[in-house]
């Protein structure tokens, strides 16, 4: 039976070790820079980073001059965190549903990185959020493209005949939960460790965002850094990298409601 934990606090070891070793992530190379411009930090702001895993983000964050708090429900990312932690960093095991001990409007900014798609309860998620922002403050956030990557129901296909790799999708406008095998290649059934997704169509986030008195001020989609070795399908393959994206990026505004 699969756990419905949705904490990647199982897996901490695997996934510091491939941010911190790996030069060709996409965190990396995708989205920490465009992170970092969107943000546009200036020196001493106020960010809060929700699920901040083992705070490779917040680390950017705070370097590049923000004095940051980092939330995560998994307690062994937040240990990791703190043993790298600087002076401007804070980190504390949390639940984005619930930031209890959180003041209201204290944060200039806030950032959720690849971590709201693996929270239950997206409504109440958001309005904490919302909550600790001060009125006019920013949210981004960054998800696996929900149109173009629905667990358990996309896959990437390939048209023999016309030579072009697509995209197959086969549900979007259901919310789907799906458990996410993160020990692939393992046999064993009793070391298999999994975590979970929750995939939204775009109107339940829009809908959540105007609850909580957020407005989108920009949407940007990104795609893949790499390409593929020599051979029969490389062209079809690069093609279809930069015309199916990976990730869809929103920056939020908090407003009065």
């Amino acid at each position: 039976m699969v756990n419905s934990n949705t904490s990647w606090g199982k897996v901490a070891g695997w996934y510091n070790e491939l941010l911190e070793e790996g030069e060709d992530t996409y965190q990396e190379k995708v989205i920490r820079p465009n992170l970092l411009r969107i943000l546009n930090v200036k020196k001493g702001e106020e960010i809060i980073d929700i699920g901040c895993g083992q705070g490779y983000f917040s680390r950017a964050v705070a370097q590049a001059g923000a004095k940051v708090l980092g939330i995560d429900v998994g307690g062994q990312l937040i240990k990791l965190a703190s043993e790298q932690a600087s002076k401007t960093e804070k980190f504390l095991v949390l639940s984005a549903e619930k930031l209890t001990g959180i003041q209201d409007n204290r944060f200039d900014a806030g950032i959720c990185i690849l971590a709201l798609q693996n929270i239950k309860n997206l409504p109440v998620a958001v309005s904490e959020m919302s909550r600790v922002l001060k009125p006019g403050g920013r949210l981004v956030l960054v998800l696996n493209h929900p149109t173009f990557r629905v667990p358990g129901v996309s896959a990437w296909g390939f048209d023999a005949e016309k030579s072009t790799q697509y995209r197959r999708i086969d549900g979007y406008m259901s919310e789907i939960s799906q458990a996410v095998d993160m020990t692939q290649g393992e046999k064993d059934p009793k070391k298999k460790k999994y975590t979970w997704s929750f995939h939204h169509p775009l109107q339940v986030y829009f809908k959540a965002f105007s609850k909580s008195g957020l407005v989108v001020t920009r949407l940007e989609e990104w795609i893949s850094h790499k390409t593929s070795d020599k051979g029969s399908r490389k062209i079809a393959e690069d093609k279809s990298r930069k015309e199916i994206p990976l990730f869809m990026c929103l920056e939020l505004q908090k407003i009065k409601i």
